[in-house]
């Protein structure tokens, strides 16, 4: 269906502009770093920090007096090794930094295999740390997990000292440091900067953090929305296998999923286990085993297809794929045409309201930048032509807006992709820094509709020339495909 012939003809204000407002996952964002540690290559993993987060400052401490006594401008990740953290004054160190979050990188192969009260038992350093990893010298190097290290903890101190604002939370229950370590790279790959991550580690921890509540039967069913951050969860990853109450090792995955299917059912489950258990789930999860590399391909196009990352899919009740919308505009045709009078019109209205009742429009739109819509939209429980009427509307009105909302870079005025390649080919590559740093170009890209650029600048980020000119790059390659497709750009 041709879009332009669809565009509404009402006014928002002939010469109006709206202003760009980002969207901010994390408020408070780490500025340093500290490693205490004797491991080389723990030290050396710092160059891959600074790559991968070139806004963070990295201090290499050498003793313990200097671990114990310093003190961070602003948020800041202590990280340590095993013999390091033992030596550490923790009262100490929080004392003199508020937020702060300390960070253990254990090569202590039982530590690896233990749950958290296993650990603290058998080596009470642990219990400083506020998430512990593991590092082996083959298949989780330092280098590999210490970017997705501090990002983790950046997380999780926004979400428990910054939770004022709407999250996107993947929640991760598992009681092992060692498969998490190895997983938590690939799903930062995935989502970028779009989203939280938070782990736990025992049945208890996770149903305070869902519901507020330290025992099932504490739940209020009226009440439950409101306490916990179950509502800012947009995927759980779990295994099936994990500490409920004395019990170190029974199946407290399985009663996890069933309070999340009866409470919760918009949130999609990833069953992370290889345990025979998690089979019997395999027909209303994402079964991936652990330690499959092969099924990693597939994670990825599970968590873009379910969690509102990538295109938006109208499926029916069996399952089936009917419609992809990659852009804002696109949804809008397609609930132009649920308004028609036809026998697959009638079909089409019957899975928007599915979509609407279960709150799938909001966590789509939340997830490309649509905060404020995603909130008018959610939930939507009309049916027929009234919620197609409904859609269009707010629909029609967001798409003017965008139409004139320039993302302003000092005096520039960019409102499309030729204006944006332009200011990076000349603009003085200090002034896009923050911009990169901070995913302030993907989300203004993703809201005028550039989804695909939006997810390829995602993770660049670096400084000086190289950074203005691989984003120019990057625009000017998706300006050519957008054309061969005959849009306009």
């Amino acid at each position: 269906m041709d879009f332009e012939k669809n565009k509404p003809h009402q006014s928002v204000g002939k010469n109006k502009e709206f202003k760009f407002i980002p969207r901010i996952i994390n408020p408070a964002k780490i500025s340093n770093v500290a490693i205490f540690s004797a491991d080389e290559q723990i030290r050396q993993a710092s160059r891959t920090l600074k790559e991968n987060m070139p806004w963070v400052s990295i201090n290499i401490l050498s003793n313990p007096i200097e671990a114990t006594h310093y003190r961070s401008t602003g948020p800041a990740v202590a990280i340590f090794d095993d013999i390091a953290l033992s030596f550490v004054n923790e009262d100490e160190l929080r004392k003199n930094n508020s937020d702060i979050l300390l960070v253990l990188l254990s090569s202590n192969s039982k530590i690896h295999c233990s749950p958290p009260s296993v650990a603290r038992q058998k080596f009470p350093y642990t219990s400083k740390a506020d998430l512990v990893f593991a590092v082996e010298n083959s298949e989780i190097t330092p280098a590999d997990i210490l970017p997705s290290a501090v990002r983790c903890a950046e997380d999780r101190l926004n979400i428990e000292k910054y939770s004022e604002v709407k999250r996107y939370i993947f929640l991760i229950v598992d009681d092992e440091p060692r498969w998490f370590s190895q997983f938590l790279p690939v799903l930062y790959n995935i989502i970028g900067q779009r989203a939280d991550v938070m782990i736990t580690r025992n049945y208890e921890e996770t149903l305070n953090f869902l519901f507020g509540v330290s025992n099932e039967n504490e739940i209020d069913d009226q009440e439950f929305l409101y306490r916990g951050r179950g509502d800012d969860v947009v995927c759980l990853i779990t295994d099936m296998y994990f500490p409920k109450g004395d019990n170190l090792k029974c199946d407290a995955g399985k009663d996890l999923f069933n309070l999340v299917q009866k409470y919760y059912q918009r949130i999609p489950v990833i069953i992370a286990s290889k345990a025979k258990e998690g089979d019997d789930l395999k027909d209303i999860a994402f079964i991936m085993p652990k330690g499959d590399s092969g099924s990693l391909q597939t994670l990825k196009n599970y968590i873009h297809d379910y969690t509102g990352m990538g295109d938006f899919l109208i499926r029916n009740i069996s399952g089936e794929v009917y419609y992809r919308v990659r852009n804002i505009e696109e949804l809008f045709q397609l609930v132009v045409k649920a308004g028609e009078n036809s026998p697959e019109a009638d079909e089409l209205r019957g899975m928007l309201e599915r979509y609407g009742r279960k709150d799938w429009f909001s966590t789509w739109l939340y997830m490309h930048g649509f905060r404020e819509l995603g909130d008018k939209l959610r939930p939507k429980q009309d049916k027929g032509q009234r919620l197609v009427t409904t859609l269009k509307r707010h629909l029609r009105r967001e798409i003017l807006r965008m139409e004139r909302t320039p993302l302003l870079i000092e005096n520039f005025r960019i409102f499309d992709l030729y204006d944006l390649l332009k200011v990076l080919k000349t603009i003085n590559p200090i002034k896009i820094q923050l911009f990169s740093d901070n995913d302030y170009f993907s989300t203004w890209l993703d809201r005028k509709g550039y989804s695909e650029l939006a997810e390829e600048f995602r993770p660049i980020h670096g400084s000086g020339q190289e950074l203005g000119d691989t984003l120019a790059e990057c625009v000017n390659k998706w300006i050519k495909i957008y054309e061969s497709r005959g849009l306009n750009v």
